[in-house]
């Protein structure tokens, strides 16, 4: 007899606000709707959904549902540009409409959020759900995180990573200096400090914890976390989870790709949240002009207040300029031959996956440095806020697949050190062994998600649990 919906155990997702969240929890879903599990994925806000959020969401099947929750009051959230403190106060003033939704869903056997929705295992409990967790970022991220509040306690006040005289060496890791931190991780005093040190004490409240990464990625990171007991929950690890790619992309965009070269184009995007100052974006201009190859530009407007100035998406800036006014005068005719230009948003999935993408720039978010080793592009590591940095120092030192750009004395990347990054990892010695150290992850990567791979067992291990 054919199982009917009714009778299909439910697994309820709540992502943090912003589109980085909401990919890859979106893909988690759908992998689990493979398994034959009805998804319901709630969605806490402070504002109306985005043509981005929706978009996004009308491509979902019917067994996988999304309620967009009462938006939060914005004058609740706190005048802050952390984006980490305004995501926590949108959970806290969601928490009662999360346990009406709990209590109303059918069927419900585990409750999933990400690492900033911890106050969520609570309600799950209290309604008698198992709540785990789907960190977005990887294991050598956790392995830091989880130990915030060991170090808290050991090491002095001021937390003096910026002056320690020996790197932080976490179990299985490559070695983090000071300058590696994002800088309110620095900052005891700081709020971002305080909640990430307040959902770390909260990581073994879940039953288990998801990571979109594979053993073959982080052997070293994902041993220590199993050998260590600051992590006393199950971990499981089930990537590379990334978007796919999209029939209805940009035709534009994909159609001038079709015309370059194969591996003679550099993809340049600082993802949905991140931005460049007005002088930053100028050199970067500059110096991919300077360097005479071809790239694929994905052009946000500066903010000089916020390196994440578009994270909750509220920077559809292009309305607020004419289209690139803010680039070097005649820099758009210049460089119309053998550089296009795209206003916010593109199809990475697509650019990355295409023959002719042969490098890609980029912020070093988790979810764009999981697609360029599925598709096995190298990288240019340029972080911005959050994990980014750890994340740069794992893909140079580490994995050996990205080179990394140096400030000048100003603080900016000059135009001058784009031209030459840029130039040895397309043409270079040391962009070639990147290529190749890439497409040797691209391979283990796919053998993770097969039939029978590492990534594929885990979670067939889970959903048998469940």
């Amino acid at each position: 007899m054919a199982t009917t919906n009714t009778q299909k155990q439910r697994i309820v997702i709540i992502p943090s606000p912003g589109m980085g969240h909401l990919i890859p929890l979106v893909e988690f879903a759908k992998l689990l709707h493979s398994h034959h599990f009805l998804i319901s994925i709630l969605l806490p806000s402070s504002s109306p959904p985005t043509t981005a959020q929706t978009t996004f969401l009308a491509t979902l099947p019917p067994a996988i549902s999304h309620t967009f929750l009462p938006p939060v009051d914005p004058t609740l959230l706190p005048p802050t540009a952390f984006h980490s403190v305004i995501i926590y106060h949108i959970h806290l003033n969601s928490i009662s409409s999360v346990r009406s939704a709990l209590v109303s869903l059918s069927n419900v056997v585990a409750v999933v959020t990400d690492l900033f929705g911890t106050d969520y295992f609570d309600v799950a409990r209290e309604t008698g759900i198992a709540p785990y967790m789907y960190f977005t970022s990887n294991a050598f991220c956790l392995s830091f995180v989880s130990r915030l509040p060991k170090l808290d306690e050991t090491v002095p006040f001021p937390f003096p990573y910026q002056c320690l005289e020996h790197p932080l060496v976490l179990p299985g890791c490559v070695p983090l200096n000071g300058k590696d931190f994002d800088q309110p991780t620095l900052d005891r005093q700081s709020e971002e400090y305080k909640l990430e040190l307040y959902h770390s004490r909260r990581y073994n409240l879940a039953e288990g914890i998801f990571i979109n990464t594979f053993f073959d990625l982080e052997p070293g990171a994902l041993h220590g976390l199993k050998s260590d007991d600051v992590i006393r929950t199950s971990i499981y690890p089930i990537g590379p989870i990334i978007q796919s790619g999209s029939d209805d992309g940009d035709n534009v965009t994909l159609s001038w790709l079709d015309r370059k070269p194969p591996g003679s184009v550099l993809f340049v995007s600082f993802g949905s949240g991140g931005t460049l100052s007005f002088q930053q974006i100028k050199e970067l201009a500059i110096g991919l002009e300077k360097s005479g190859l071809t790239f694929l530009w994905v052009v946000k407007a500066p903010d000089d207040e916020s390196a994440c100035g578009s994270f909750f998406g509220s920077q559809n800036q292009q309305h607020d300029y004419n289209c690139f006014d803010f680039l070097p005068k005649g820099y758009v005719e210049r460089i119309k031959d053998r550089g296009l230009l795209v206003p916010f948003w593109a199809p990475q999935v697509n650019i990355l996956a295409h023959e002719s993408t042969g490098g890609f720039l980029t912020h070093c978010g988790w979810n764009s440095i999981l697609e360029s080793i599925v598709y096995g592009v190298p990288l240019i590591a340029w972080p911005l806020y959050a994990e980014q940095r750890m994340n740069a120092v794992m893909l140079n030192k580490g994995l050996k697949v990205a080179l990394r750009t140096n400030d000048n004395e100003r603080g900016f990347v000059g135009a001058d050190e784009i031209a030459r990054v840029v130039n040895v990892l397309m043409n270079g010695e040391e962009g070639e062994k990147a290529r190749d150290r890439m497409k040797e992850l691209s391979e283990a990567a796919k053998k993770a998600t097969s039939e029978g791979g590492d990534s594929t067992k885990v979670i067939s291990q889970v959903a048998l649990k469940w």
